[in-house]
């Protein structure tokens, strides 16, 4: 016997160095002696399960364990086996057992905080891996675990001290650099988030939801052939569904829609129930068809639209809501009510549907003086939506009759969002889940809310199907009727609207006296240029078309 333990530790001193054919090799010859020898049957499961044979490190452990008994280290590994099959029930089953014999096992903590996680135990898993830290305080996995579970129960400032703490023991992880940028996203950090899935793109080129997060800060930031790249090598590594909808969003404003439609089609082909593609093919062809003059066409596909979603069962049925906007529509001179009363019906069925299942009270307005408005916009930064509108309101509004609340849904801030905090008698700002800005909104139980740009965000576009505040207006950040049954009144301008406006909007149409908005211009110093300098003939009238060229209808090309 005292052979048959030396060969077992001299496996294991292989085993130690990387050498595992050499380790395994002597593990089998140990248990051909001896075959419920439990240390040998418990370290060739170790060894299986480090080179991803699952399956016969369950097995192997399981009868070190029917051998030697239960022992807590043994316990874990067979935890972890089951955990790395995605049989979560089993490996809570082998990590409760382990902590069962040794509630101080810092291993297990983490491990079974982590599955905790996964399986949307969340209280219970921060439980757990702060219990792990403590004991362990250099564990990295256990701080990197708890980083995403502070992050998913919305508590983004812990959760970049742990996800910090991790990379500190060590900085070579590349999922706690992409979950910090997460964070940092939440946080209105972008620049910080852009360099964080850069980070782990470095230390790990395979990581696709690192291309995909960083293909979504390139798109806010308007980098959108960069988006579109890093979508597509995160599709490389892992097509998911989600991401070739996100891909079809980019190369729609990139004013590709033909490759947009194959994107949205390609996301139905990896989930066909994925309403996110089935309402933006149909919001797409609905867009062409208008373009075309085809109004009872695109009318069609509405109904048809309405009746696939009638006929399926949407677990959450606000994720078609805003996932596309018949933005463009704006642009094309003509009387656009009767399609998108149609399209803002369906809009406001789906999140009924979707208040019902998440059983919403009803709004409750304070009814007290100052009267409670409520600003719900994206786009509390730099931005034409708060430079043109926004500011003026909260610069000027009267606080003696009125009481702001602001409710910045982005992620973006700079020194205008911080006056913005500074004028507001409330503020409220960063990512957080559709069910959390409900619940922020209706805590103030605001007497009136304000949509400035409904069309723009899908955040704000989904919370305008709700009945959050007993009047709800929009605004012209987004110049067209929303559509809504939800929006009672729309706030324009005397010298945007001609006679006979009020019938475009399905809302009531209030035209404010002239362009409807106290605005500050710009402080710039003009420039002497040199019309020769870029080409241009000198004495040649200029025409400048300071929009979007997609802003300006094919029908005008001849001007």
């Amino acid at each position: 016997m005292a052979a048959l333990s030396n060969e077992l530790q001299i496996a294991v001193e292989h085993h130690q160095a990387g050498r595992l054919a050499e380790a395994d090799s002597l593990y089998r010859r140990v248990l051909e002696i001896e075959p419920n020898n439990a240390d040998a049957l418990h370290l060739r499961g170790v060894l299986a399960y480090q080179q991803a044979r699952n399956e016969d490190a369950v097995g192997s452990i399981e009868k070190a364990i029917r051998a030697g008994g239960p022992h807590p280290a043994v316990l874990n590994d067979l935890g972890k086996a089951y955990f790395a099959l995605k049989q979560y029930r089993e490996a809570k089953r082998c990590f409760a057992r382990a902590l069962s014999l040794d509630p101080d096992h810092a291993e297990a903590l983490g491990n079974f905080g982590a599955v905790l996680a996964l399986t949307g135990e969340l209280r219970e898993a921060r439980s757990r891996l702060r219990r792990a830290v403590a004991l362990q305080p250099r564990y990295p996995n256990a701080w990197f675990n708890l980083g995403a579970v502070l992050r998913r129960l919305h508590e983004p400032e812990e959760a970049e001290q742990s996800c910090r703490r991790a990379l500190a023991l060590d900085p070579r992880m590349a999922d706690a650099h992409l979950e910090l940028g997460n964070v940092l996203a939440d946080l209105g950090k972008p620049e910080q988030a852009e360099g964080c899935y850069r980070k782990a793109i470095e230390l790990d080129s395979t990581l696709a939801p690192a291309h995909a997060r960083l293909a979504e800060m390139l798109k806010m930031t308007l980098r959108l052939e960069e988006a579109e790249a890093s979508y597509r090598a995160a599709l490389a590594l892992q097509p998911s569904a989600a991401t070739f909808q996100a891909l079809g969003g980019v190369l729609y404003e990139l004013d590709r829609p033909l490759e947009a439609r194959e994107a949205f089609r390609r996301a139905l082909e990896v989930d066909p129930e994925l309403v996110e593609a089935r309402w933006s093919l149909a919001v797409l062809r609905v867009i062409e068809l208008d373009d075309a003059g085809r109004t009872e066409d695109a009318a069609a596909e509405l109904e048809r639209l309405s009746a696939w979603l009638d006929s399926h069962r949407i677990d959450d049925p606000s994720r078609a809501v805003g996932a596309m906007y018949p933005f463009d529509l704006a642009y094309r001179e003509r009387n656009h009510r009767p399609l998108l009363e149609r399209y803002g019906g369906l809009c406001a069925g789906l999140m009924e549907r979707w208040r019902k299942k998440e059983r919403l009270r009803p709004a409750r307005p304070a009814g007290t003086q100052p009267i409670r408005v409520g600003v719900v916009s994206s786009h509390v930064h730099e931005h034409s939506v708060w430079n043109a509108i926004v500011k003026g309101w909260v610069e000027h509004m009267d606080r003696g009759r009125f009481e702001l609340s602001l409710f910045h849904l982005g992620i973006r801030q700079d020194a205008e969002t911080d006056y913005a905090r500074s004028r507001a008698a409330h503020f409220e700002a960063g990512a957080r889940p559709l069910r959390r800005w409900v619940d922020a909104i209706s805590e103030r139980r605001p007497d009136v809310l304000i949509y400035p740009e409904i069309g723009m965000d899908l955040t704000s576009a989904r919370l305008a199907c709700l009945r959050l505040a007993p009047l709800q207006l929009a605004a012209w950040g987004h110049p067209l009727t929303t559509g809504l049954p939800t929006v009672d009144a729309y706030l324009s301008a005397e010298l945007f609207e001609p006679p006979g406006a009020g019938e475009h909007y399905r809302e009531r149409l209030i035209a404010l006296p002239n362009l409807g908005c106290c605005y500050e211009p710009y402080r710039v110093e003009a420039l002497d240029l040199d019309p020769a300098e870029p080409g241009i003939e000198p004495g040649a009238p200029l025409l400048l078309c300071p929009g979007a060229p997609f802003k300006y209808a094919p029908g005008h090309d001849d001007v």
